[in-house]
């Protein structure tokens, strides 16, 4: 849990002066983030515990009105069974052990699971006797302006999904769908585009819904991406489920994650070396910063000094982390006063999702430091970059 609340960044920095990096959570952002998602949505919210599962975030999104979560592990399933006993948990991985399905089943009473394939619905019916369960069978769906494309990895085709529906309902069980247009999808409309295709298959199974769920893939604000507002998803999802002749009583879900705690986290990191144009940090992509290596993002960071006032002229630093590998290197630079020197400490904006959840031990880095902070990020005080960057 969070040791420490502070009023923003500089004022951690000058109270703990961290030669380690610091996450700085803000528990408001979490929770207003998820109250207009939840006013928005028109069903149920689920919480992709992937992007971020602190328990200080959890519990912002809890005190929101959250009370459903897209888990994929028995940890993550025991994380919200421990921390809410009255939330329930889905396991919407599509691949599962045999005992972690069983003990899911038996010990925190999972009943919602996700299949892409006849094998793995085999193996639920198997573990679970499939009394009470709901299956929900994962559609692919083609690639539609998503920086990460999850249809290349998990969903059926069509005409397989429309066999596994009509499957787990001559099983008796409730039977449903599922689509991810993909992580960080820009195109509201790929959520329609979905829901068309969800139609030809209901049609084909000549079964009913009692689920819908619309994954995630709701987007992030960073540097140098135009994102449409939520309620431009919002309305190509409504019109998508327009078209669609779903029964009275099936439960439409999603499962955002990065649009719910992007925002609600900013990364201190503290500059060791500078080598003209090059500076070393002691985070890098092993650690918080992966994402800016897989995806090229590029996040707002605002400079820290403590003893006197940096440069008001700014130019492009590459920046590497601070591990022995010649792969820590970020492939998007850093905007920062020219005169950025060692001892110098950056916060980085937008490291609510998947910053944390991400980092390893390489090399024996591990940032493990959590603090609270009350003032939200201040607008226009980031250094724009000199063009807008895209996602390369």
């Amino acid at each position: 849990m969070t040791a420490e609340t502070f009023a923003d960044a500089r004022a951690m920095t000058t109270a703990l002066t961290p030669s380690y990096p610091v996450y700085c959570l803000r528990p408001e952002v979490f929770t207003r983030a998820a109250e207009r998602f939840l006013e928005l949505f028109p069903g149920r919210v689920l919480y992709a515990m992937k992007c971020n599962p602190h328990p200080r975030v959890l519990r912002a999104l809890y005190d929101a009105g959250v009370r459903h979560f897209d888990t994929a592990s028995l940890p993550e399933i025991a994380e919200v069974n421990e921390l809410f006993p009255d939330a329930q948990a889905y396991f919407m991985h599509p691949v599962k052990a045999r005992a972690v399905i069983k003990i899911a089943y038996e010990v925190y009473g999972v009943r919602h699971y996700v299949i892409d394939h006849a094998g793995e619905l085999a193996k639920v019916l198997d573990e679970t006797g499939g009394e009470g369960i709901t299956i929900i069978v994962r559609l692919a769906t083609p690639h539609a302006g998503a920086v990460f494309d999850l249809s290349t990895k998990f969903g059926a085709r069509p005409a397989l999904a429309a066999e596994m529906l009509r499957e787990a309902d001559r099983e008796g069980c409730k039977a449903g769908m599922s689509f991810h247009v993909g992580s960080q999808c820009l195109v509201p409309h790929a959520y329609r585009s979905a829901l068309d295709l969800v139609g030809e298959v209901v049609e084909a199974a000549h079964t009913g819904l009692a689920v819908l769920d619309v994954g995630g893939g709701f987007p992030g604000d960073y540097l140098g991406v135009e994102v449409p507002p939520l309620d431009a998803y919002i309305d190509e999802i409504n019109a998508g489920l327009g078209a669609l002749d779903l029964k009275s009583d099936c439960v439409l879900m999603c499962e955002p994650g990065r649009s719910l705690v992007a925002a609600g986290c900013s990364l201190v990191v503290q500059v060791q070396l500078r080598k003209e144009d090059q500076i070393y940090i002691n985070d890098g992509v092993y650690g918080s910063l992966s994402e800016m290596a897989t995806a090229r993002f590029r996040m707002p960071v605002h400079l820290i000094r403590l003893d006197g006032e940096p440069s008001a002229t700014y130019r492009e630093f590459t920046v590497a982390g601070p591990t022995c590998d010649s792969v820590d290197v970020l492939p998007v630079p850093f905007r920062l006063p020219e005169d950025v020197r060692e001892g110098d400490w950056i916060e980085i904006e937008q490291m609510g999702a998947y910053a944390s959840a991400l980092r390893t031990r390489f090399n024996g880095f591990y940032p493990d430091t959590f603090v609270e902070l009350t003032a939200a990020p201040e607008p226009g005080r980031v250094a724009p970059p000199r063009k807008a960057a895209g996602l390369g």
